[in-house]
Protein backbone atom coordinates (compact mmCIF):
# COMPACT_ATOMS: atom_id res chain seq x y z
CA UNK A 1 0.00 0.00 0.00
CA UNK A 2 1.32 3.44 -0.89
CA UNK A 3 0.44 6.79 0.67
CA UNK A 4 -2.44 7.46 -1.73
CA UNK A 5 -4.11 4.07 -1.21
CA UNK A 6 -5.28 5.28 2.21
CA UNK A 7 -7.66 7.68 0.44
CA UNK A 8 -9.33 5.39 -2.11
CA UNK A 9 -12.53 5.01 -0.08
CA UNK A 10 -12.92 8.79 0.25
CA UNK A 11 -13.41 9.55 -3.44
CA UNK A 12 -16.11 8.90 -6.01
CA UNK A 13 -14.64 6.75 -8.74
CA UNK A 14 -13.13 6.94 -11.23
CA UNK A 15 -10.73 9.53 -9.86
CA UNK A 16 -7.12 10.62 -9.86
CA UNK A 17 -5.16 11.12 -6.66
CA UNK A 18 -1.87 13.04 -6.71
CA UNK A 19 0.63 13.38 -3.89
CA UNK A 20 2.34 16.66 -3.08
CA UNK A 21 4.86 14.83 -0.89
CA UNK A 22 5.81 12.28 -3.56
CA UNK A 23 6.28 15.09 -6.10
CA UNK A 24 8.61 16.96 -3.78
CA UNK A 25 10.54 13.82 -2.88
CA UNK A 26 11.15 12.93 -6.53
CA UNK A 27 12.33 16.48 -7.30
CA UNK A 28 14.74 16.33 -4.38
CA UNK A 29 16.04 12.94 -5.50
CA UNK A 30 16.92 14.39 -8.89
CA UNK A 31 18.42 17.52 -7.32
CA UNK A 32 20.60 15.41 -5.02
CA UNK A 33 21.83 13.29 -7.95
CA UNK A 34 22.64 16.20 -10.26
CA UNK A 35 23.87 18.70 -7.68
CA UNK A 36 22.81 22.26 -6.86
CA UNK A 37 24.51 23.80 -9.90
CA UNK A 38 22.12 22.06 -12.32
CA UNK A 39 18.65 23.59 -12.53
CA UNK A 40 15.51 21.49 -12.86
CA UNK A 41 12.53 22.14 -15.14
CA UNK A 42 9.11 20.45 -14.91
CA UNK A 43 7.33 19.93 -18.23
CA UNK A 44 3.74 20.62 -17.23
CA UNK A 45 2.18 18.65 -20.09
CA UNK A 46 2.88 15.56 -17.98
CA UNK A 47 0.48 16.79 -15.29
CA UNK A 48 -0.65 20.41 -14.98
CA UNK A 49 -2.46 19.62 -11.73
CA UNK A 50 0.89 19.27 -9.98
CA UNK A 51 1.44 23.00 -10.49
CA UNK A 52 -0.71 23.37 -7.37
CA UNK A 53 2.10 21.67 -5.49
CA UNK A 54 5.13 23.01 -7.39
CA UNK A 55 8.13 22.99 -5.05
CA UNK A 56 10.91 25.56 -5.14
CA UNK A 57 13.22 22.76 -6.28
CA UNK A 58 12.12 23.58 -9.83
CA UNK A 59 13.75 26.65 -11.35
CA UNK A 60 11.51 26.47 -14.42
CA UNK A 61 8.36 24.99 -15.88
CA UNK A 62 8.12 24.14 -19.57
CA UNK A 63 4.97 25.48 -21.23
CA UNK A 64 4.18 24.13 -24.71
CA UNK A 65 0.84 25.69 -25.70
CA UNK A 66 -1.27 28.81 -25.23
CA UNK A 67 -3.58 26.76 -23.00
CA UNK A 68 -0.72 25.80 -20.72
CA UNK A 69 0.37 29.44 -20.58
CA UNK A 70 -3.18 30.38 -19.58
CA UNK A 71 -3.02 27.80 -16.76
CA UNK A 72 0.25 29.31 -15.52
CA UNK A 73 -1.23 32.79 -15.61
CA UNK A 74 -4.36 31.66 -13.75
CA UNK A 75 -2.22 29.99 -11.06
CA UNK A 76 0.12 33.00 -10.98
CA UNK A 77 3.22 31.00 -11.80
CA UNK A 78 6.06 33.52 -11.78
CA UNK A 79 6.89 34.41 -15.41
CA UNK A 80 10.62 34.17 -14.71
CA UNK A 81 10.09 30.42 -14.20
CA UNK A 82 8.45 29.89 -17.60
CA UNK A 83 10.18 28.32 -20.59
CA UNK A 84 7.76 28.88 -23.48
CA UNK A 85 8.40 26.01 -25.86
CA UNK A 86 6.59 23.84 -28.40
CA UNK A 87 5.79 23.87 -32.11
CA UNK A 88 3.20 26.01 -33.92
CA UNK A 89 3.26 29.13 -31.81
CA UNK A 90 1.51 32.00 -33.57
CA UNK A 91 2.76 35.60 -33.49
CA UNK A 92 -0.12 36.49 -31.14
CA UNK A 93 0.81 33.66 -28.75
CA UNK A 94 4.48 34.67 -28.84
CA UNK A 95 3.57 38.27 -28.02
CA UNK A 96 1.39 37.10 -25.15
CA UNK A 97 4.22 35.05 -23.64
CA UNK A 98 6.66 37.93 -24.01
CA UNK A 99 4.16 40.38 -22.52
CA UNK A 100 3.64 38.09 -19.53
CA UNK A 101 7.39 38.07 -19.02
CA UNK A 102 8.28 34.46 -19.87
CA UNK A 103 11.92 33.94 -19.00
CA UNK A 104 12.91 32.36 -22.30
CA UNK A 105 11.32 31.17 -25.56
CA UNK A 106 12.51 28.32 -27.75
CA UNK A 107 12.76 28.69 -31.53
CA UNK A 108 11.65 25.54 -33.35
CA UNK A 109 12.63 26.62 -36.86
CA UNK A 110 14.14 29.55 -38.77
CA UNK A 111 10.63 30.85 -39.52
CA UNK A 112 9.69 30.48 -35.89
CA UNK A 113 12.84 32.36 -34.87
CA UNK A 114 11.87 35.25 -37.11
CA UNK A 115 8.39 35.41 -35.59
CA UNK A 116 9.96 35.70 -32.15
CA UNK A 117 12.37 38.33 -33.46
CA UNK A 118 9.55 40.43 -34.90
CA UNK A 119 7.58 40.27 -31.65
CA UNK A 120 10.69 41.23 -29.68
CA UNK A 121 11.41 44.13 -32.06
CA UNK A 122 7.90 45.48 -31.51
CA UNK A 123 8.36 45.19 -27.75
CA UNK A 124 11.71 46.99 -27.80
CA UNK A 125 10.11 49.95 -29.59
CA UNK A 126 8.33 50.74 -26.33
CA UNK A 127 11.00 49.38 -24.00
CA UNK A 128 14.45 50.00 -25.52
CA UNK A 129 16.33 48.13 -22.80
CA UNK A 130 14.27 44.94 -23.07
CA UNK A 131 15.72 41.90 -24.84
CA UNK A 132 13.96 38.58 -25.29
CA UNK A 133 15.95 35.47 -24.39
CA UNK A 134 15.81 32.67 -26.96
CA UNK A 135 17.00 29.08 -27.04
CA UNK A 136 17.55 27.47 -30.45
CA UNK A 137 16.09 24.00 -30.48
CA UNK A 138 18.30 21.35 -32.04
CA UNK A 139 16.47 18.47 -33.69
CA UNK A 140 17.01 14.89 -32.65
CA UNK A 141 15.84 13.59 -36.01
CA UNK A 142 12.13 14.27 -35.50
CA UNK A 143 9.74 17.08 -36.43
CA UNK A 144 10.91 19.08 -33.42
CA UNK A 145 13.65 21.68 -33.64
CA UNK A 146 16.01 22.42 -36.52
CA UNK A 147 19.12 20.76 -37.87
CA UNK A 148 22.62 21.92 -37.08
CA UNK A 149 23.01 23.75 -40.38
CA UNK A 150 19.99 26.00 -39.76
CA UNK A 151 20.93 26.49 -36.13
CA UNK A 152 24.41 27.65 -37.10
CA UNK A 153 22.99 30.01 -39.72
CA UNK A 154 20.90 31.72 -37.05
CA UNK A 155 23.94 32.02 -34.81
CA UNK A 156 25.81 33.63 -37.70
CA UNK A 157 23.10 36.28 -38.22
CA UNK A 158 22.48 36.99 -34.53
CA UNK A 159 23.80 40.55 -34.89
CA UNK A 160 20.83 41.37 -37.12
CA UNK A 161 18.45 40.84 -34.19
CA UNK A 162 19.63 43.23 -31.44
CA UNK A 163 16.32 42.87 -29.57
CA UNK A 164 17.01 39.17 -29.06
CA UNK A 165 19.52 37.41 -26.87
CA UNK A 166 20.27 33.90 -28.04
CA UNK A 167 21.37 32.33 -24.80
CA UNK A 168 21.87 28.75 -25.90
CA UNK A 169 20.38 25.45 -27.06
CA UNK A 170 17.33 23.38 -26.27
CA UNK A 171 17.49 19.63 -26.92
CA UNK A 172 15.02 16.82 -26.31
CA UNK A 173 15.00 13.54 -28.20
CA UNK A 174 12.15 11.71 -26.48
CA UNK A 175 11.00 10.06 -23.32
CA UNK A 176 11.42 6.62 -21.75
CA UNK A 177 15.14 6.21 -22.36
CA UNK A 178 15.88 2.78 -20.92
CA UNK A 179 19.66 2.85 -21.28
CA UNK A 180 22.00 5.43 -19.83
CA UNK A 181 24.23 5.27 -22.90
CA UNK A 182 21.56 7.19 -24.83
CA UNK A 183 21.87 10.15 -22.44
CA UNK A 184 25.65 9.94 -22.37
CA UNK A 185 25.80 9.99 -26.16
CA UNK A 186 23.49 13.01 -26.30
CA UNK A 187 25.44 14.99 -23.72
CA UNK A 188 28.66 14.27 -25.61
CA UNK A 189 27.08 15.44 -28.87
CA UNK A 190 25.86 18.65 -27.24
CA UNK A 191 29.26 19.35 -25.68
CA UNK A 192 30.90 19.03 -29.11
CA UNK A 193 28.34 21.37 -30.68
CA UNK A 194 28.92 23.96 -27.97
CA UNK A 195 32.66 23.87 -28.71
CA UNK A 196 32.00 24.18 -32.47
CA UNK A 197 29.82 27.25 -32.01
CA UNK A 198 32.49 29.02 -30.00
CA UNK A 199 35.28 28.06 -32.38
CA UNK A 200 33.42 28.86 -35.62
CA UNK A 201 31.28 31.84 -34.61
CA UNK A 202 32.76 33.15 -31.38
CA UNK A 203 29.41 32.31 -29.78
CA UNK A 204 29.48 31.14 -26.21
CA UNK A 205 26.53 28.98 -25.22
CA UNK A 206 25.40 30.23 -21.85
CA UNK A 207 22.36 27.99 -21.35
CA UNK A 208 21.69 24.38 -22.26
CA UNK A 209 18.15 23.08 -21.75
CA UNK A 210 18.31 19.30 -21.86
CA UNK A 211 15.31 16.98 -21.83
CA UNK A 212 16.75 13.85 -20.28
CA UNK A 213 13.65 11.69 -20.82
CA UNK A 214 14.53 9.14 -18.16
CA UNK A 215 12.52 5.93 -17.99
CA UNK A 216 9.53 5.70 -15.64
CA UNK A 217 9.28 2.06 -14.53
CA UNK A 218 5.61 1.11 -14.72
CA UNK A 219 5.57 -2.67 -14.78
CA UNK A 220 7.70 -3.80 -11.87
CA UNK A 221 6.30 -6.04 -9.14
CA UNK A 222 6.15 -3.29 -6.53
CA UNK A 223 6.52 0.44 -6.08
CA UNK A 224 9.79 -0.15 -4.26
CA UNK A 225 11.27 -2.12 -7.18
CA UNK A 226 10.10 0.52 -9.66
CA UNK A 227 11.67 3.32 -7.65
CA UNK A 228 14.97 1.50 -7.27
CA UNK A 229 15.14 0.94 -11.03
CA UNK A 230 14.45 4.62 -11.70
CA UNK A 231 16.96 5.89 -9.16
CA UNK A 232 19.63 3.52 -10.47
CA UNK A 233 19.26 5.09 -13.93
CA UNK A 234 19.41 8.54 -12.35
CA UNK A 235 22.65 7.71 -10.56
CA UNK A 236 24.15 6.27 -13.75
CA UNK A 237 23.85 9.48 -15.76
CA UNK A 238 24.50 11.86 -12.85
CA UNK A 239 28.31 12.14 -13.32
CA UNK A 240 27.95 13.17 -16.98
CA UNK A 241 25.21 15.67 -16.11
CA UNK A 242 27.35 17.22 -13.39
CA UNK A 243 30.36 17.42 -15.70
CA UNK A 244 28.29 19.11 -18.43
CA UNK A 245 26.99 21.59 -15.88
CA UNK A 246 30.54 22.67 -15.03
CA UNK A 247 30.95 24.34 -18.43
CA UNK A 248 27.49 25.70 -19.17
CA UNK A 249 24.39 26.68 -17.24
CA UNK A 250 22.53 23.38 -17.52
CA UNK A 251 18.82 22.89 -16.92
CA UNK A 252 17.45 19.36 -17.02
CA UNK A 253 13.82 19.19 -18.11
CA UNK A 254 11.58 16.19 -17.51
CA UNK A 255 7.89 15.57 -17.02
CA UNK A 256 7.20 11.86 -16.81
CA UNK A 257 10.11 11.01 -14.50
CA UNK A 258 9.08 13.71 -12.04
CA UNK A 259 5.34 13.06 -12.13
CA UNK A 260 4.83 9.32 -12.67
CA UNK A 261 5.37 8.16 -9.06
CA UNK A 262 3.11 10.93 -7.70
CA UNK A 263 -0.26 9.60 -8.82
CA UNK A 264 -2.81 6.84 -8.38
CA UNK A 265 -5.93 6.16 -10.45
CA UNK A 266 -8.87 4.72 -8.53
CA UNK A 267 -11.70 2.76 -10.12
CA UNK A 268 -14.48 0.44 -8.89
CA UNK A 269 -15.33 -3.07 -10.11
CA UNK A 270 -18.88 -2.89 -11.50
CA UNK A 271 -19.30 -6.33 -13.04
CA UNK A 272 -17.59 -9.72 -13.26
CA UNK A 273 -18.00 -12.56 -15.72
CA UNK A 274 -16.22 -15.44 -17.42
CA UNK A 275 -16.24 -15.47 -21.22
CA UNK A 276 -14.77 -18.60 -22.83
CA UNK A 277 -12.84 -19.35 -19.65
CA UNK A 278 -11.38 -15.84 -19.35
CA UNK A 279 -12.36 -14.01 -16.13
CA UNK A 280 -13.26 -10.36 -16.85
CA UNK A 281 -13.65 -7.54 -14.36
CA UNK A 282 -15.48 -4.47 -15.70
CA UNK A 283 -14.59 -1.23 -13.94
CA UNK A 284 -16.18 2.22 -14.03
CA UNK A 285 -13.07 3.79 -15.56
CA UNK A 286 -11.03 2.34 -18.37
CA UNK A 287 -7.97 2.37 -20.57
CA UNK A 288 -8.94 5.86 -21.80
CA UNK A 289 -8.05 7.18 -18.33
CA UNK A 290 -5.01 5.04 -17.45
CA UNK A 291 -1.97 5.93 -19.55
CA UNK A 292 1.15 3.79 -19.15
CA UNK A 293 3.76 4.13 -21.87
CA UNK A 294 4.11 0.68 -23.42
CA UNK A 295 0.81 -0.79 -22.23
CA UNK A 296 0.69 -3.11 -25.28
CA UNK A 297 -3.08 -3.70 -25.19
CA UNK A 298 -2.95 -4.51 -21.50
CA UNK A 299 -0.36 -7.28 -21.80
CA UNK A 300 1.82 -5.74 -19.09
CA UNK A 301 0.52 -5.50 -15.53
CA UNK A 302 1.34 -2.41 -13.44
CA UNK A 303 1.39 -2.21 -9.66
CA UNK A 304 -2.24 -2.47 -8.49
CA UNK A 305 -3.75 -1.92 -5.08
CA UNK A 306 -6.84 -4.06 -4.33
CA UNK A 307 -9.24 -3.32 -1.49
CA UNK A 308 -11.47 -6.26 -0.65
CA UNK A 309 -12.30 -8.86 1.97
CA UNK A 310 -9.53 -11.23 0.86
CA UNK A 311 -9.83 -14.69 -0.70
CA UNK A 312 -8.12 -16.86 -3.28
CA UNK A 313 -5.93 -15.49 -6.03
CA UNK A 314 -7.26 -15.43 -9.56
CA UNK A 315 -5.96 -13.89 -12.80
CA UNK A 316 -8.36 -11.25 -14.12
CA UNK A 317 -8.55 -9.25 -17.31
CA UNK A 318 -9.52 -5.74 -16.20
CA UNK A 319 -11.58 -3.79 -18.74
CA UNK A 320 -13.23 -0.40 -18.71
CA UNK A 321 -16.64 0.97 -19.63
CA UNK A 322 -16.06 1.85 -23.28
CA UNK A 323 -17.69 -0.03 -26.15
CA UNK A 324 -14.45 -1.07 -27.78
CA UNK A 325 -12.33 -4.20 -27.50
CA UNK A 326 -9.32 -1.90 -27.04
CA UNK A 327 -10.55 -0.93 -23.58
CA UNK A 328 -8.31 -3.34 -21.70
CA UNK A 329 -6.32 -1.92 -18.81
CA UNK A 330 -4.45 -5.14 -18.08
CA UNK A 331 -4.63 -8.89 -18.58
CA UNK A 332 -3.85 -11.67 -16.12
CA UNK A 333 -3.72 -9.39 -13.09
CA UNK A 334 -3.56 -11.63 -10.03
CA UNK A 335 -6.14 -10.36 -7.56
CA UNK A 336 -7.31 -12.00 -4.33
CA UNK A 337 -11.02 -12.61 -3.84
CA UNK A 338 -12.10 -9.93 -6.31
CA UNK A 339 -15.75 -8.96 -5.92
CA UNK A 340 -18.08 -6.45 -7.52
CA UNK A 341 -17.84 -3.22 -5.54
CA UNK A 342 -14.11 -3.63 -4.78
CA UNK A 343 -11.84 -0.73 -5.58
CA UNK A 344 -8.62 -0.97 -7.55
CA UNK A 345 -5.85 1.61 -7.50
CA UNK A 346 -3.42 1.75 -10.39
CA UNK A 347 -0.14 3.14 -9.10
CA UNK A 348 2.39 5.41 -10.81
CA UNK A 349 -0.21 7.20 -12.91
CA UNK A 350 0.97 10.71 -12.06
CA UNK A 351 2.14 11.45 -15.62
CA UNK A 352 -0.07 11.84 -18.69
CA UNK A 353 -3.05 9.70 -17.60
CA UNK A 354 -4.98 12.80 -16.62
CA UNK A 355 -4.20 14.60 -19.90
CA UNK A 356 -3.75 11.99 -22.66
CA UNK A 357 -6.93 9.96 -22.35
CA UNK A 358 -9.64 9.64 -25.01
CA UNK A 359 -11.86 12.06 -23.16
CA UNK A 360 -14.92 12.19 -25.42
CA UNK A 361 -15.53 8.57 -26.42
CA UNK A 362 -19.03 7.51 -25.24
CA UNK A 363 -19.52 10.95 -23.65
CA UNK A 364 -18.58 9.66 -20.21
CA UNK A 365 -17.66 12.06 -17.43
CA UNK A 366 -14.08 13.15 -16.88
CA UNK A 367 -12.84 11.87 -13.51
CA UNK A 368 -12.43 14.10 -10.52
CA UNK A 369 -8.88 15.09 -9.55
CA UNK A 370 -7.62 15.25 -5.97
CA UNK A 371 -4.37 16.33 -4.35
CA UNK A 372 -3.16 14.91 -1.06
CA UNK A 373 -1.23 17.77 0.48
CA UNK A 374 1.95 17.49 2.49
CA UNK A 375 -0.16 17.76 5.66
CA UNK A 376 -2.35 14.83 4.57
CA UNK A 377 -5.40 16.86 3.54
CA UNK A 378 -7.45 15.47 0.64
CA UNK A 379 -8.16 18.46 -1.59
CA UNK A 380 -10.48 18.45 -4.61
CA UNK A 381 -8.72 20.15 -7.55
CA UNK A 382 -11.34 19.43 -10.20
CA UNK A 383 -14.78 17.91 -9.84
CA UNK A 384 -16.24 15.46 -12.36
CA UNK A 385 -17.01 17.09 -15.70
CA UNK A 386 -19.80 16.02 -18.04
CA UNK A 387 -18.60 15.69 -21.64
CA UNK A 388 -21.84 14.93 -23.45
CA UNK A 389 -22.32 18.63 -24.23
CA UNK A 390 -19.11 18.56 -26.27
CA UNK A 391 -20.54 15.78 -28.45
CA UNK A 392 -23.98 17.39 -28.75
CA UNK A 393 -24.74 18.80 -32.22
CA UNK A 394 -25.56 22.50 -32.12
CA UNK A 395 -27.83 24.67 -34.23
CA UNK A 396 -30.71 22.19 -34.52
Amino acid sequence: MNELDRYVDQVRTPAYLFSETAFRVRAEQVREAFGPEVDLCFSIKANPFLLNALPDTFAKVEVCSPGELAICKALRIAPERILFSGVNKTPAEIREAIAYGAAVLTAESPAHFRMISEAARELQAGDPDRKVAVLLRLTAGSQFGMDKKDLKALIAERGEHPWLEITGIHYFSGTQKRKAKENLKELSRLTKLIAELEQEYGFRVRDLEYGAGLDAAYFEKSDAEAEEKELAALREIAPAVRETGENVHLTVEMGRFFAAPCGTYVTTVCDQKICEEVPYAIVDGGAHQVKYDGQLSGMLVPVIGHFSRGGEAQAWTVCGSLCTTADVICRDAELFGLKTGDRLSFHRTGAYSVTEGIALLLSRDLPAVYLVTASGELRLLRDRIETYTLNLPQGL
